[in-house]
This record gives structure tokens, sequence and C-alpha cells, in this order.
């Protein structure tokens, strides 16, 4: 009887706590973002700007801050933004999934923001490696159409609505947005349904149950190595090393062709890189790893430092980057793009319910963002961790390059934010001894992890 009680309590608090959360996170999608007609809009490395096709004819290529990236100059207009946009995989607060194993918790309201973001920003690397930059998701300005019992309280087509509006300082469009839309591009019919299949494997990878090789169960496990477990914050440095575990451990034969490398102390050591994306392909042949370029950086004291703005508009403006997992005090958000001195961010504190993807055609509407959030850059907390892909060693030389480039440009000190420095990072320090390869973080890692943990901001 005492048993049944319990359960009948354990009941209670759940549907209360999924009452809560529900209304607590439910406002995400609510607030209007206002975009300006004016200035170009740059998404990971893609330049767009809002203006009639006359207009785009007549501005010069290059022209704005955008345009001083080569990569970055790409003209479009709102369908085509929101298209790009609604296309990143979005990873939210969910509830209801299965019961984290050493913890009765089946939510992650409240607490799992940051690895959320991280998921956010893996994701994007997985759809560089897999679908390439210029992919879209075809029915990506259908989600409007959506039933889903996820999109409560306001429905995703007014949503995009007031967002076309919010350029104009209009209530609501003087042309419905299925007058202004293109037609569809797409490729062969096996090509599509290729891509789809991908698009589809790439989100089950997160989905949230202990055999998703990157869902929250698995992120939670590696974690405990540092010190954490489900219910604690996690920061922007720590969840950069849970994610180079996670893709080491991950068996998914489609997933040996790609590694992570987190930088030590603000240094990237390209040896340690390159031996990294070297796979052995027989005694004479290798093949290169793609390699996701991961660097935890503080971007200023207790608040972030509006000198390095130009870093960030830099680095989000050049074609290796993944986003940045970052935020404001207290919540986690994934950047992925600028206009002017506001960041474009995707935000997980959205509570929506388990979906299980280990079923056939799973509905997808609700791992995409039919709304961009935009906010000040002098909110952003300054503990972050910066991401770029890059495909082949090749790739990678390349990128370093034009990265120190964004890192001498945006430097008003002495010493940039990161470096790049040829050789291992034993042939820097002499003290270091050999560290078990199976533990997540050396001795070193957890004293530097343990400085970021005080230093990052926390959940109240």
């Amino acid at each position: 009887m005492e048993a049944s009680g319990s359960d009948e309590v354990d009941k209670l608090k759940t549907k209360f706590m999924s009452a809560w959360n529900n209304m607590k996170y439910s406002w995400v999608l609510k607030t209007k973002t206002y975009f300006s007609r004016n200035s170009p809009v740059l998404l990971l490395g893609k330049c767009y700007h809002f203006k009639s096709e006359e207009e785009n004819e007549a501005a010069p290529v290059g022209s704005g801050r955008a345009g001083e990236n080569e990569h970055a100059v790409l003209y479009g207009n709102v369908e085509e933004f929101r298209r790009d946009f609604i296309s990143r995989i979005w990873l939210t607060y969910r509830e209801e999934f299965p019961q984290i194993e050493g913890s009765a918790l089946t939510t992650d309201c409240g607490w799992g923001c940051t690895l959320r973001t991280g998921q956010m920003l893996l994701a994007q690397g997985l759809v560089l490696h897999f679908l390439g930059r210029a992919w879209t998701w075809p029915d990506a300005l259908d989600v409007e159409n959506s039933d889903s019992e996820s999109w409560t309280s306001h429905t995703v087509k007014k949503l995009t609505a007031s967002f076309e509006a919010s350029l104009t300082g209009e209530k609501t469009p003087k042309v419905p947005s299925s007058v202004l839309r293109e037609p569809r591009r797409t490729g062969s019919h096996d090509e599509d349904g290729r891509n789809e299949l991908c698009h589809r494997k790439i989100i089950s990878w997160f989905g949230d149950s202990p055999l998703a090789c990157f869902g929250l169960h698995q992120l939670i496990e590696y974690g405990k190595k540092s010190g954490k477990t489900a219910g604690d914050w996690y920061g922007p440095a720590v969840v950069a090393h849970i994610l180079r575990k996670a893709v080491e451990e991950a068996r998914h034969p489609d997933l040996q062709g790609i590694t992570i490398y987190v930088a030590q102390d603000c240094t990237v050591y390209k040896a340690d890189v390159i031996d990294k994306q070297c796979i052995s392909a027989g005694l004479e042949n290798t093949e290169d790893k793609a390699v996701i370029l991961l660097v935890p950086v503080r971007l200023g004291g207790e608040r972030t430092n509006m000198d390095y703005l130009e870093f960030v508009k830099g680095i989000l403006s050049l074609e290796y980057c993944v986003g940045i997992i970052g935020g404001k005090p207290k919540q986690s958000y994934y950047f992925a793009g600028f206009q002017d001195d506001s960041l474009i961010y995707m935000d997980p504190h959205y509570c929506q319910s388990f979906v299980d993807v280990s079923i056939k055609d799973f509905p997808l509407e609700s791992f995409h963002c039919p709304s961009p959030k935009k906010m000040s850059f002098r909110k952003m907390d300054p503990s972050c961790t910066v991401g770029f892909y890059c495909r082949n060693i090749q790739d990678f030389e390349r990128a370093s390059e034009e990265i120190t480039k964004v890192l001498k440009a945006s430097s008003r000190e002495k010493y940039p934010l990161f470096t790049f420095v040829k050789g291992h990072a034993r042939d820097y320090d002499f003290t270091s001894t050999p560290t078990n390869e199976d533990d997540l973080f050396s001795e070193d890692e957890k004293k530097r992890l343990k400085r970021f943990s005080t230093e990052e901001f926390v959940l109240l």
C-alpha cells in the first residue's frame, strides 16, 4: 500500500511538473523578432539581404560588413533565409522521455539547455558533413501547416507571417507568403530520397533515449566522468569535451569518418588536429577524417567586452563555422548568425513532448524552429564555445588561415582570443605526463574545467 501511495504521489508530481513546464517554457515561440531590410543578415557563413530583386541587382557585391568575407557574399530574399534557418536542426527541452539512469528525471526542463545547444552545434556539423551547406529541408516552408501538438498557443503560420511583417513594421504582410514563395528547389527523386533518409538519421542520433549516440542520456553518462550528473548545470567548455567523447565513442559506421578536437587553454595545436584526422586505410594509404574544432573562449570578465563583437561577427561569417554554444546569464542559446550588433539564435528553452525517433517516418516538425530570435551582443555571457567544421586536412589548413585572419583583424590587444600553433601540445608542455586515452578528461583538463565551471554562468 505504501508503494502504491508513493507511485500516486510521483504521478501527481509528474503531472504538476508537466503543466508547469508547459506554462513556463512555451513562451519562446510567442515573442516577435524584428529584422531590418537595410542591413545584411549572416547565417552560418551565408549572407542575405531582405530587399526586392531590383534593389539586390543594384547593390554592389561585397557591400557592407558581410561582404568583407568572400564566402559570405550570397544575396537572398526573406523566403530563402527562412528556408535556410528552418532547415537547421532545433533541439529543445523535452518531457516524458525514458527515465535517465540514476535519477527520477524524465525531462531536462530547467537544466539541460547547454547540452541542447551543444547538440545543435554538433547537428550542424553533421549536416555539413553528410548533406553540405547548400542543403535545405524541402518541407521547411511547410512547417506552418503542421498541426502537431508541439506548436502550442500560436500557430507557426502566424509566426512566420509576423516575421515577414517585422521587416516593414506592418501588422500583416501585404502579400501572403504562399504567393511570394518560390518553387521548391529539388534534385532528382533519388537524391531527395537519400537526403531525406540522411536528414532523419542525423536527427535520430539526437533522440531522447539511452540508445541514441548523441542523445541526452548518453551525454549525461559521459558528463559523469567530469563530475556532472543529470540535473546539474553544464557550461560551454564542459559540453565541448562531452561532445568530443560522444563522437569518439559512437559506433555507428557512418560516424567513423568524423572526429572532434577541443582546443587546450585557447590554443589549437595543429599537429594534434591532423593526427586526429588521419585514418589508416592500409599499410601505405591514409584517408582524411573530417574534424569539428571546438574552442572554449571567454569574451571578457564578468561581462562581455564589446571589443569582441567584430570577432564574433567575423567567425559567424565564415563558411567553416557551425555556430557558438553560448547564451546570456542563466540561459544557453545556440548562436548561428547576426544582423548589425544583434546575434541570431535558436532557443532550447521550449518544452516539447518526447518523440520516438526509432519509429519509421517519425514527425520532423518539432526538430525545426520556425522563428529566429535576436539578442543584443551586449547581453551575451562571456563564456562560450565556438565551433568549426573541416572536411579534410587541406580544409583544416585553409580554415586555420582564415580564422587567424579574423582573430588578427578583430583583436585590439596584443594577444588574440585563441591561436593556432604548429606541433603537438606535448612539444610545449614538458611537465605533462601521458594519460589514459579512455579517460574523458586528463588531470590537467580536469583542473581547467574546474576553473571554467567557477567562471561560467549558473542556473538559478
